[in-house]
This record gives C-alpha cells, sequence and structure tokens, in this order.
C-alpha cells in the first residue's frame, strides 16, 4: 500500500450535514447548479469534440493512422483511469478547491494542446487534460450532494447534471464541426480555455468548501487501476489491429489480468481505498455500475461509428455531421426530464429497463443503413430513440450510484459511477473496432470478385495505387462493418436491461428510506 497522509480538518469549515435549508451557501441554488454542470459539459464535450477535427490533425501533426487514435484514447483513459483518484481528493481535501484545480489543470492542458506542434505534444496535452477532468468531474457531481438537499432538489439538480453528461458528446460533435469548418483543429482545444477560466473564477463566488475528511491518497491503487485498464483497452485495441493471436496482445491481456488483480488485492488491504469495494455489496449500487458500464460501452461506439457513416457514405461535411446529431441533444434532455419528475412516483427501475431497451431499439434499427439510406429516412428516427434512453437512463443512475452513500464516500462513489462510464467507453469502442473489422474484411472479400469482374480500368488503377475499392465499393465494406458494430452495440445494452430487470431491488416507496426524510425544497 503507497499513500499519503492528510492533515486535520479545518474547523471553521461547515459540515455539510449542518445545513437545514437545502440551499447554497451565500449564493443561489441555479447560479451554483449552472457553474458546476458548465464544467461537466466542458469535461463530456472534449471526447467527442476532437473526433471532427481528426482528419486535419493528422495532416498538420504528421499522425501515422495507428496513433492517431490515441488521440482520442490519451483522454479517455487517463480520464477514466484517475477518476476514483480524482473523487477521493475532493474527499480529502475538500471539493471547492479541488474542483477549481481541475478546471484550471484542464484550461492549461487545452492550451498547450492547441499549440502542439508534434504529435508527441499533442498526446502529452490530451492526456493532461484527461487528468484534469479526472479531478474536476467526480468533484462536481459530489458538489450537488452537499450543495442541494437530499429530495425533489437534488433530484432536479442530478437531472440537469445527467443531460449535460449524456448530451455533451453530441454538442463536443457539433461544436467539434463549426471550429474545423469556420477556423481550424487548433480551436476545438483553445476554446476551453476562457471556459475554464470563467467556471473557476465563478466557483470561487458562489460555492462554498465541504466539509473536509481526514485520510491517505492511495497512490498505489491509483497506479495499478489506470494501468490495468491502460493494458486491456490496449489489447483490444491491438488485437483489431493485429489478431488475437498476436504475442503483444496476448501479453496486454495477461498484464491487465496481473494488474487489476493486484489492484483488488491492494483495496482490499488498504485502510483508505479510492474504491471501497463495499460500494460493491450493495446490490443496487453494483447494478447501476452495470448497466452504466454496458450503456457506456454502447454510446462511445454509436457516436464513433456513426460520425464515420454520415462522413464517409452520406458524404457530410464537418459541420453537416456535428448537426446531424443535434437532435440528439435535446431527446436526452426530455428523458432526463420525464426520469426526474416521475422517480417519486414509479422509482428507479421502470426507467432503468425502459431506457435501456430504448437504446437497444434505437441501434437495432440502425442496424438497416446501408449505402442507399438517407439521414431523414434511416438515421434521424434511430438515434431519437436511442437519446430518448440515454435521458432515461442516466437520471436513474446517477441517483442510484449516490443513495445511501455517507458524505465522505460520496466523492468516491461518484468517481466510480464516471470510471464506469470512461471505461465501458473505451473498452467497448475497442470491442466494437475488433468487431467492425472483422466484419468488413470478410465483406472486402466477398466484394471482391464482384469487383474484378465489373471495374472500368480507371478503378482498377485506383485499387492497384491504394489497395483501397473505390465507391461504391468502399461504402458497402464499411456499412457492412458499422451494421456488425451496432449488432454488437445492441447486446451490450440488452445485457444492461437484464441487469436493471433482476438486480436492481427499489420501490418508490424505498426512495424516501434511501434519500432520507428532509422536507422537500426547489431548486
Amino acid at each position: 500500500m503507497c499513500g499519503l497522509s492528510v492533515g486535520k480538518v479545518d474547523p471553521n469549515l461547515e459540515p455539510s450535514s449542518n445545513r437545514t435549508d437545502g440551499k447554497v451557501r451565500g449564493s443561489g441554488n441555479g447560479v451554483a447548479l449552472f457553474v458546476i454542470a458548465s464544467c461537466q459539459l466542458m469535461v463530456v464535450l472534449d471526447i467527442t469534440i476532437v473526433n471532427i477535427a481528426l482528419p486535419h490533425i493528422q495532416t498538420a501533426l504528421d499522425f501515422s493512422t495507428e496513433s492517431l487514435s490515441w488521440v482520442v484514447n490519451a483522454y479517455t483513459l487517463t480520464f477514466g483511469g484517475l477518476l476514483l483518484l480524482g473523487g477521493r481528493t475532493g474527499d480529502i481535501l475538500g471539493r471547492k478547491r479541488v474542483f477549481i484545480f481541475g478546471v484550471l489543470l484542464f484550461g492549461l492542458a487545452s492550451l498547450l494542446g492547441g499549440l502542439a506542434q508534434n504529435a508527441g505534444q499533442l498526446m502529452g496535452a490530451r492526456a493532461l487534460q484527461g487528468v484534469g477532468g479526472a479531478i474536476a468531474s467526480p468533484t462536481s457531481l459530489a458538489l450537488i450532494t452537499t450543495t442541494f438537499r437530499e429530495g425533489p432538489a437534488r433530484n432536479r439538480a442530478f437531472g440537469v447534471f445527467a443531460a449535460v453528461s449524456a448530451g455533451g458528446g453530441a454538442i463536443g460533435l457539433l461544436a467539434g464541426g463549426i471550429l474545423v469548418e469556420w477556423l481550424n483543429w487548433r480551436w476545438v482545444l483553445f476554446v476551453n480555455v476562457p471556459i475554464a477560466v470563467l467556471i473557476a473564477v465563478a466557483a470561487v463566488k458562489v460555492i462554498r468548501e465541504s466539509e473536509r475528511h481526514p485520510g491517505h491518497f492511495d497512490l498505489m491503487g491509483a497506479l495499478l487501476g489506470t494501468a490495468g485498464m491502460v493494458a486491456l483497452v490496449y489489447g483490444f485495441i491491438r488485437a483489431a489491429q493485429e489478431g488475437w493471436r498476436d504475442p503483444l496482445t496476448l501479453g496486454s491481456f495477461a498484464a491487465a489480468v496481473l494488474l487489476l488483480t493486484l489492484f483488488i488485492l491492494n483495496e482490499k488491504r488498504s485502510p483508505q481505498p479510492i474504491t471501497p469495494l463495499h460500494m460493491f455489496a450493495d446490490r443496487n449500487r453494483a447494478g447501476t455500475y452495470g448497466i452504466m458500464l454496458m450503456l457506456a460501452c454502447a454510446i462511445f461506439g454509436m457516436f464513433f461509428f456513426l460520425t464515420l457513416f454520415v462522413q464517409n457514405v452520406l458524404g457530410f461535411s464537418p459541420l453537416r455531421a456535428g448537426l446531424a446529431f443535434l437532435p440528439i441533444s435535446g431527446v436526452v434532455a426530455v428523458g432526463a426530464g420525464i426520469a426526474s419528475q416521475l422517480l417519486p412516483k414509479y422509482g428507479p427501475k421502470p426507467f432503468m429497463v425502459a431506457g435501456a431497451l430504448c437504446t437497444a431499439v434505437g441501434l437495432a434499427w440502425l442496424t438497416q443503413t446501408d449505402i442507399h439510406s438517407t439521414y431523414l429516412g434511416s438515421i434521424l428516427g434511430p438515434t431519437l430513440v436511442f437519446g430518448l434512453g440515454m435521458g432515461l437512463q442516466f437520471v436513474s443512475l446517477t441517483l442510484m450510484a449516490l443513495s445511501n452513500v455517507p458524505d465522505r464516500e460520496s466523492g468516491a462513489a461518484s468517481g466510480l459511477l464516471n470510471t464506469m462510464q470512461q471505461v465501458g467507453g473505451s473498452l467497448g469502442l475497442s470491442i466494437l473496432v475488433t468487431v467492425f473489422g472483422t466484419a468488413s474484411r470478410n465483406e472486402a472479400k466477398d466484394q471482391a470478385a464482384s469487383f474484378l469482374r465489373t471495374a472500368t480500368p480507371e478503378q482498377r488503377a485506383f485499387f492497384e495505387r491504394t489497395h483501397q475499392y473505390p465507391k461504391p465499393w468502399a461504402d458497402q465494406v464499411l456499412t457492412s462493418g458499422v451494421s456488425a458494430a451496432f449488432i454488437v452495440a445492441a447486446c451490450f445494452t440488452l445485457v444492461g436491461a437484464v441487469i436493471a430487470l433482476f438486480a436492481i431491488q427499489v420501490r418508490p416507496s424505498d426512495l424516501a428510506r434511501l434519500q432520507g426524510n428532509h422536507t422537500p425544497t426547489s431548486v
């Protein structure tokens, strides 16, 4: 075990349990919620905003195709891997000061990324962005628990937070399209700098410090957990490129098993682990984490492959591709609003099950796309159904993850929920990329005979020069791979529905017990 001791609690800080009004101390509820939600939007948005800019980044900084994927992975892996430590840091040092530090670190890393002159500098900046996000994101969610009283006020705050979390990916694609098309790729990073500064300044004024809980930083746990997840994700990515029998692929999986096993052993022995394993002893919370893992697998894959489809097959520009995803954000907000209002009456379980089934239906519908599909005829409907399912689930999952959790562990609980989202997204995308690659290669073999029999001399010359099929053969190969990936993604969400159906055992009457019996207040 490795840990750093932290000193005593500041006696001048008012414990959150002593509040009686359910409001932000020294400021209005709405302003504080706006600051917290803005931070979460900035962090979540950056997961997808760079996707649209990748071709431009590759040209500008001379990335190889293989290394280009790590522009995304460097962010998501450090973000997901360090979320647990970030949540714990807020518990120990005070959430306000840690929140501000994480936001400013994120802004600094964004500035460095925008100024990057080579591939190494950009990947380093993206990794540092992930560190900042890992500090700010779980702390912002935990701030809701110390800012709003349990009950309707906190539920509505969770609804706003969940809508921002779920819709941020689509907003990032839109913002990325606008910035790349109107300015250049560097602005997808520069745009975070002024936003981060404004959030930090506002936080100083409208958010009061939380109670500090003395303890230790479980650095060994953070190191083992992060390294284990990196090895696991790299194993899947390597398998997609080199196959399952590749020695480095097998070695990565073996390293992941070893590191994650050591991580669990470390957490069992540590007096103050970053992942209190007793949280998984609660059936409802363990089920919630499992559902989030499955949902994230589907979300990352849906955005990635659908972005690929609309640009490569439908021929959308970066801006038009971003606009194509905008309706998802609106539907996510609608779903989150419905769940937030009806949770006290029906409980979280119906929304978890219904939301998972909606996402499965949307993904299954997307498997029907082909080279003749149109956006209005084949893309809009399925994505709206998928977005509704996202909104229904996120509010319920966020509420259940933090219900009945002591205030001193709310940072760790929120960090674990966010970790499930980021790790699930990284793992899910790497698995779906493997499925996509296999299906695409099989389709290319099937298309070879037809292509050679009917190709024009110009098409043959293009193939000999680039070793790629020209349209429409290339579109057919890509579409086949995307459809296969969507089938597996739908299976992920169905697993989430099964978990919700059998693991979650919370009735509407249980909510008062889980959330406390405080007098309801409004946001």
